[in-house]
């Protein structure tokens, strides 16, 4: 499994915790006496691939550290309805106040995953890498990243720092002053680090022409149809990494991946993944 940052997870649901108001729980400060113990068990509701453990046993850590978590699995394990992730135990109140934030992790991360999963499967078998994007819940990205990798995916560049990326609208800026694609392209080139690739999206067979005249390392093919695709893959013929992107869903992943295409990016695999259905159940 890929690593999160120890000290990132802790910040990230530090605040999650304030923002809750878990520190100073009315309901439970008053219902709930402190010496009163429990425990609990998170169970699957769904079918699922597993993620986000170290941000639940964060949770309980952040409130209270004599609460304590026993993980049955770890994460990237395949979940089915009734599959026990995880017991916790300790002080009833602090478990009742930190259980929606671990559980909102939880359910987000295994979401993720899960959709990764699925569209990693459409494509197995054929050499195509299936990476994210920048989509993702502000502040949350290194979070969700974690997810597509737990979920069997890649990652895309991680902000506008690690990449050059000519997105259509730098190329009509480019236009409106009477540059050509190429021109822009050169501008990059010029400009950025050498040690960064100069990645390029296109719309139509002549922009990818374009493109790769102008000695672009990817070529970002946006909501072409696969035949489309495949025509360009053809004429760039290894001249530049080709990237599918735009409407990309399980169903037609394969074949998207079928075109020839290096790489299929997909926004919706952080931005619309719907959260994994799971339970904490108190057994007190």
């Amino acid at each position: 499994m890929p690593d999160l940052n120890p000290d990132l997870v802790r910040r990230i649901v530090r605040e999650a915790l304030d923002e809750d108001g878990a520190f100073h729980d009315v309901t439970t400060l008053t219902t709930v006496p402190p010496e009163q113990r429990g425990r609990g068990v998170f169970l699957a509701k769904d079918h699922g691939v597993l993620a986000g453990l170290p941000l639940v046993v964060a949770a309980f850590a952040a409130i209270d550290p004599s609460v304590q978590v026993h993980a049955s699995l770890v994460d990237g394990a395949w979940l089915e309805p009734g599959t026990n992730i995880a017991r916790v135990e300790g002080p009833l109140a602090s478990i009742l106040s930190a259980e929606r934030i671990a559980l909102n992790f939880l359910q987000r991360l295994s979401g993720v995953a899960t959709a990764t999963k699925r569209l990693t499967d459409a494509v197995a078998g054929l050499p195509v890498r299936v990476v994210d994007t920048r989509k993702t819940t502000p502040g949350l990205r290194a979070l969700e990243r974690y997810a597509v990798q737990v979920g069997g995916g890649h990652n895309h560049r991680f902000n506008l720092t690690d990449g050059v990326l000519i997105k259509d609208n730098h190329i009509a800026a480019g236009r409106s002053r009477g540059l050509t694609l190429g021109q822009v392209v050169s501008a990059a080139r010029s400009g950025a680090p050498h040690t960064l690739r100069i990645e390029v999206e296109v719309t139509s067979y002549e922009e990818a022409q374009e493109a790769v005249e102008a000695r672009a390392d990817i070529i970002l093919l946006d909501n072409m149809t696969p035949a489309a695709m495949k025509r360009c893959v053809e004429m760039i013929a290894g001249r530049a990494l080709t990237e599918a992107s735009g409407g990309v869903t399980a169903v037609n992943a394969r074949a998207i991946a079928e075109s020839g295409v290096d790489i299929i990016s997909s926004g919706a695999l952080t931005h619309s993944a719907p959260a994994l259905d799971i339970s904490l159940d108190l057994e007190i």
